[in-house]
């Protein structure tokens, strides 16, 4: 758009106007010559419109984005109250952050190394089963599991798998459900106190950080 008033305030001044004018100033003689010079470039340069609908495109998914990581922000409470997710880390911890992770999510594992060596973080976990119908099924014996948090760490940490668990495992749809509703698009997801996320396996460094500035 700040293309196009450019290049009609300077269609004005090719035009005779001392200054760039608003359209209320312009004689309809003059609103007529400028956009005729505004439709024949773009006659000459259809790559033009093609470039703005994209940038359009762009700032709508920034905006969609922003919005939606807002909305989660305003769930906070809801989000660490939630039956759909389990605690693991320092139940006692000062900081608290929120992780949506796959089974089958090899980055989820090293992020994991990387949790370890932070002390004082609840991290209040969503099994968030979106890698296929292996995924689904290994979630749901982590969920029905009598000890969610041990063997969610035991799987993680040292590849020992969950037996077969069988328990109504409805959390773990809601929780896909609710992902998509808030364009959480990968695992691992990281959603900090503020509202604010983090894709993918970040170093312990930058997750201290963000606590820091989040809490």
């Amino acid at each position: 758009m700040s293309f196009f008033i450019s290049l009609a305030a300077g269609a004005c001044l090719a035009l005779g106007a001392a200054t760039p004018l608003f359209a209320e100033d312009l004689s309809g003689k003059q609103k007529v010559e400028i956009e005729k010079v505004v439709h024949d470039y773009l006659l000459s340069n259809p790559e033009v419109v093609r470039q703005a609908i994209d940038e359009l495109g762009k700032r709508e998914k920034v905006a969609e984005a922003a919005t939606r990581e807002k909305a989660v922000g305003q769930h906070g409470d809801k989000i660490v109250n939630s039956p759909n997710q389990a605690v693991v880390g320092n139940p006692g911890g000062d900081v608290t952050l929120v992780e949506f992770f796959d089974y089958n999510c090899g980055y989820c594992k090293q992020f994991e190394r990387e949790l370890k060596t932070i002390d004082n973080v609840t991290v209040y976990l969503f099994l968030y089963p979106v890698l296929g119908p292996d995924s689904t099924s290994k979630s749901r014996d982590i969920w029905c599991s009598k000890d969610k948090a041990k063997t969610w760490t035991d799987w993680m940490t040292a590849g020992v798998k969950p037996e077969t668990g069988n328990c109504d495992a409805a959390a773990l749809q809601r929780n896909v459900e609710f992902g998509r509703k808030y364009n959480i698009t990968g695992t691992p997801t990281l959603i900090f106190a503020d509202g604010t996320r983090a894709p993918g396996a970040i170093p312990a460094a930058q997750v201290e950080k963000q606590l820091a500035a989040a809490n």
